[in-house]
């Protein structure tokens, strides 16, 4: 009897230890604090307005708080930095776009971190459509008043654009290269934000930039826009004709996306695919972005993803590469 009731109380006690050890072994349910979402750009441009509009609804179906920290400088490379160096576990993720993801790979031919070697992909959000906008004091109505107007001044005309590897950048050298047209780059530490700031002040005259940057100084007459880098015109401005429709066949638009650290658990990157998709599909979150003339547009999976971020590098190291444009 006493040996049986020594084998109970071990046995009893054995129990409770392995309990405890699966409870120990089981971690908390992800997440279970808040989420950094890493923009790297400063506030003001589209990749901000994009986190900003899409953070409630992320914080919504995540279940914890979702925090904007904004890494801008270096064309965004300091932000993709910060996002490769974060701790894999789902805390930290990345809305990186066209520029850091496609465009600054083939650019930046010295810089250390490469997206899809250092990053997993997630998903695709949306499409924000660029658009050509000149400062009021120019005559020119449309494309080809301005093309007129720049050829009759020759280097005369100024531009505003971040780095060389920016997507505003290679649009105005796009424009240049198929018009024939002579003008003088400004440069800026951010395009939607402080390049804007000088077309607003005439410091430059004109420049490309995301339509959602420039939409609402176009309704009040503080820019004039000429035309929208996109297939279709834009439901915000109907008024305003393609680039296509002007003649030239220019279709550029500065995606944006969810990217994290490798290493992050496949259960978490499953998890934020279907947050990030869900988000999308939030009333709000699809009136805001609409009203600002931003396109939703996800992925089918992260793979398709993967393929698509792929497909972009290869076509805007092509057109790096038929611009002429030095690489470092």
């Amino acid at each position: 009897m006493h040996v049986s009731r020594n084998f109970s109380t071990f046995a009893a006690g054995l129990l409770s230890l392995v309990s405890l050890t699966v409870i120990a072994a089981d971690p908390a349910p992800y997440p279970n604090r808040p989420v950094r979402m890493i923009v790297p750009f400063a506030p003001g441009g589209a990749s901000d307005t994009v986190g900003r509009i899409i953070q409630p609804a992320m914080t919504e179906l995540l279940g914890e708080q979702v925090v904007v920290d904004n890494r801008g400088g270096a064309a965004g490379n300091i932000g993709v930095e910060v996002a490769v160096r974060a701790t894999p576990d789902g805390y930290n993720f990345l809305l990186g776009n066209v520029g850091t993801m496609a465009i600054n790979p083939v650019y930046y031919t010295k810089f250390p971190y490469r997206p899809l070697k250092d990053l997993i992909p997630i998903t695709q959000v949306v499409d924000v459509p660029g658009c050509l906008v000149v400062h009021p004091s120019l005559p020119a109505k449309n494309v080809k008043e301005l093309i007129a107007h720049l050829k009759a001044n020759p280097g005369k005309l100024n531009y505003g654009a971040p780095a060389p590897s920016s997507a505003n950048a290679l649009e105005m050298t796009m424009f240049l290269n198929a018009t024939g047209a002579k003008a003088e780059q400004i440069a800026y530490k951010g395009g939607a934000g402080p390049a804007m700031i000088g077309l607003l002040g005439n410091e430059v005259q004109m420049m490309f930039v995301t339509f959602s940057s420039a939409v609402n100084f176009a309704k009040q007459g503080r820019v004039k826009m000429l035309g929208v880098i996109s297939p279709q015109r834009n439901p915000a401005l109907p008024e305003i004709p393609t680039m296509r429709e002007q003649g030239l066949d220019m279709v550029v638009g500065s995606w944006q996306g969810l990217f994290v650290p490798k290493g992050t658990p496949q259960p978490v990157v499953n998890k934020l695919y279907k947050v990030g998709v869900g988000m999308m599909k939030d009333p709000l979150v699809i009136k805001r972005l609409g009203d600002s003339g931003i396109t939703i547009a996800t992925s089918k999976s992260p793979s398709d993803f993967v393929a698509f971020v792929k497909s972009e590098t290869e076509r805007f190291g092509k057109v790096i590469k038929d611009s002429k444009i030095e690489t470092q």
